[in-house]
């Protein structure tokens, strides 16, 4: 049992960094570079601005993680994450990420061994802690990328994620 908790605590270290120390900041700092208007820019009907992404991370979080895991009592729209446009001022995305990385802490911290192999459903399917949380970090990341690629292309500026931090 003891390398159980061991291997636990290590896997929800790991969901930390990457999601809520990593990831989570990176879309936060894309967003204050941002103006208003680029924030909800798209470059034609196929793509999405950083705003609908931004909603878009916050249902799949609340879906995934808070709802799955937590228990909370959450009905995604997801096609309206899609089709707003400039719903959320730049403060209010922001306020919806920081709320978000303080719910996901108390959730991911409170999961325990048995609640990570437990299936439950989610979406459209059945599955344990531990894949809900992988998901959650993967897809996370993935939309990241973009919304640093995005913000490079309207801003003609470095993100600078690393800052002056030297390889080791």
């Amino acid at each position: 049992m003891e390398k159980d908790t061991a291997i636990r605590d290590r896997f929800v270290a790991t969901i930390e960094r990457f999601l809520l120390e990593e990831s989570l900041p990176r879309v936060i700092k894309c967003l204050e570079m941002l103006s208003e208007e680029q924030i909800w820019f798209k470059p034609n009907t196929a793509s999405n601005s950083v705003g609908n992404l931004v909603l878009h991370l916050a249902g799949n979080l609340n879906q995934w993680v808070m709802k799955a895991i937590g228990g909370k009592n959450y009905k995604r729209k997801r096609d309206e994450e899609f089709t707003a446009d400039k719903t959320k001022s730049k403060e209010e995305l922001i306020e919806i990420l920081v709320s978000i990385k303080t719910e996901l802490q108390a959730v991911i911290d409170s999961v325990t061994v048995e609640e990570l192999l437990r299936v439950r459903p989610v979406q459209i399917y059945e599955e344990d802690a531990i894949t809900i949380l992988v998901h959650a970090t993967e897809h996370f990341s993935y939309h990241t990328g973009q919304i640093a690629y995005i913000t490079k292309w309207l801003t003609c500026r470095p993100t600078d994620f690393y800052g002056d931090l030297e390889e080791k």
